[in-house]
């Protein structure tokens, strides 16, 4: 879960600025010189049972980590993971799916404690969740019903931890807080996770949220080309791929560039229509939608595109419209220069009634804080839910899982977002491309290298982060055989960002999931069955 703060993207965490307080709370102990890490690789094992429609699965929880080297064979960083591995049936050809967040910079308890671990903690799906005590329940949702799960979290995210010259190694950030450096990480820790568990003969999944997607794309690449690893299936949970289709939060930030406005509106109109905002409520919801795709891709880019060649009464017609589908008086989208920005909507759409609507989730109001601002000041979602969420995953880990007493879990650290590299190399180029990150590419080229794998989109109608429009626009164009694009498949749900906050999307989540797991997991005789397979390179 995941807000888009700035054109570069500095995609963060739902636990904010909640987290900085409940992770120093706990005091850290450095069980090897110079870091709060293990250093060599720890694994604690304990035994669990969940009840998934109707039938109650037994597994082994695995919470550790695995050393990461460099090509010298020096410790560089450990990740830290949770495993749950079914009791029973033959584990090596059991699918096995690898789940991480986004940010970057933000750990991946949110699905492990809110989506598709064994326990689950219960919140409010769009208002405010009342203080402790929480209470955590067995989850129905979670998809151990159709394949084991491993949740790791990105280095320098709840226990992962590089481990540079104090601790014996050759870790450094820029090793890491980057976007090929994050996924080269992924990829050798996918790899010794694999060889570890004896699970090569396993098929194989990614589920990664938000800038977890962005990751999804590169690894998937990189395992396809430098592993010899094909992968099933890509769950794909708020995906952004492209960083320069999001929504900038500055006007003048990337002049210019149009499009952004126009594959957000939707959003805008999805999150009015639920908040009684528009002047004249059509009564069916997405019929609206379809209409305000079609105006935003038409009358209104083409109106953004003539810039300043725009004649004044064009320029009122396009802004009364714009009014009739967001909620936004016509005079404020004149003074916006008929560019809203999403922290701008955020703040302006309820604020007759003193309120800023989530950027997470558009569901979620919370008071406005200052009525003179220019943009909201934070996320109503992130302070309805996030202290359920800390509190959970920290009880969670130390109580049930027996692990990481004395060290700090790191649920979004500045440091990692502050310091990342959005440079990107794409796949086929010696250097990175001077664009704003981009792995349309990498993911194309794993789908093209593989003409099996599949990829599965989610997103929420009321994700004002990453909006459902940009996503399938995204998705649209991959640069790839047109033949491949029946391999991906479309799921919307009547959430935000976050889809399993709403207790019915989540159920809908599972089932689709669970649904495309099973139609992606058997194997097919190849042609010339018997003849060896050469690696990729």
């Amino acid at each position: 879960m995941t807000i888009v703060m700035s054109h570069r993207l500095a995609l963060t965490g739902v636990l904010a600025i909640i987290t900085i307080a409940a992770v120093n709370a706990v005091p850290a102990r450095a069980s090897a010189p110079g870091g709060d890490y293990w250093a060599t690789p720890h694994t604690v094992a304990t035994r669990g049972s969940v009840k998934v429609n109707g039938h109650v699965l037994r597994y082994t929880a695995d919470a550790g980590t695995i050393v990461l080297r460099d090509k010298q064979g020096r410790p560089t960083g450990e990740m830290f993971y949770v495993a749950y591995l079914k009791d029973g049936g033959r584990a090596s050809k059991r699918p096995i799916s690898f789940l991480f967040n986004g940010g970057p910079g933000s750990s991946t308890a949110p699905l492990l404690i809110g989506a598709f671990g064994p326990v689950r903690v219960l919140t409010r799906s769009h208002a405010l969740t009342p203080p402790a005590p929480y209470s955590m329940v067995s989850n129905e949702y979670s998809l151990l019903d159709a394949s084991d799960l491993v949740f790791v979290d990105a280095m320098g995210t709840g226990f992962s931890r590089i481990i540079g010259k104090a601790g014996g190694g050759a870790g450094s950030a820029k090793m890491f807080y980057g976007v090929d450096p994050d996924a080269k990480a992924f990829e050798q820790f996918i790899v010794r996770f694999l060889s570890k568990y004896d699970r090569w003969n396993s098929p194989k999944y990614l589920i990664g949220e938000s800038y977890g997607t962005t990751r999804s794309a590169a690894v998937a690449y990189l395992l396809e080309q430098n592993d010899a690893i094909d992968l099933n299936g890509i769950v794909l949970l708020s995906s952004v791929l492209n960083f320069d289709l999001g929504v900038v939060d500055q006007p003048t930030e990337n002049p210019g560039v149009n499009l952004p406005y126009a594959l957000a509106l939707p959003s805008y109109a999805a999150v009015a229509w639920y908040h009684g905002a528009l002047s004249s409520r059509p009564p069916r919801f997405r019929p609206l939608l379809k209409q305000v795709q079609s105006w935003a891709m038409g009358p209104y880019l083409r109106a953004l595109n003539s810039g300043s060649s725009l004649s004044r009464q064009q320029e009122a017609r396009i802004a009364a419209r714009m009014s009739q589908y967001t909620g936004l008086s016509q005079s404020y989208v004149l003074r916006a220069n008929l560019r809203v920005t999403g922290p701008e909507f955020e703040h302006q759409l309820l604020l007759a009634r003193g309120e800023n609507v989530g950027r997470l989730d558009g569901r979620f109001s919370g008071p406005a804080l200052d009525k003179l601002a220019e943009v909201a000041g934070y996320d109503p979602e992130i302070s309805a839910i996030g202290p359920a969420y800390v509190s959970a995953t920290l009880l969670y880990l130390r109580n049930t899982l027996r692990f990481g007493q004395g060290h700090r879990y790191r649920f979004l650290p500045a440091t990692v977002g502050n310091d990342w590299n959005y440079l990107h190399t794409p796949p086929g180029q010696g250097a990175p491309a001077f664009t704003a990150t981009n792995v349309m590419p990498d993911l194309a080229a794993a789908m093209s290298l593989d003409p099996d794998l599949k990829v599965m989109a989610n997103a929420g109608y009321f994700d004002l982060a990453t909006p459902y429009f940009a996503q399938a626009y995204q998705l649209h164009q991959l640069p790839m055989r047109r033949a491949l694009e029946r391999n991906v498949d479309f799921r919307y749900y009547h959430a935000g960002h976050m889809i399993y906050v709403a207790p019915h999307a989540l159920a809908r989540l599972h089932a689709n999931i669970v649904q495309f797991i099973r139609a992606t997991e058997g194997a097919k005789a190849p042609e010339g069955a018997g003849e060896p397979r050469a690696t990729k390179k």
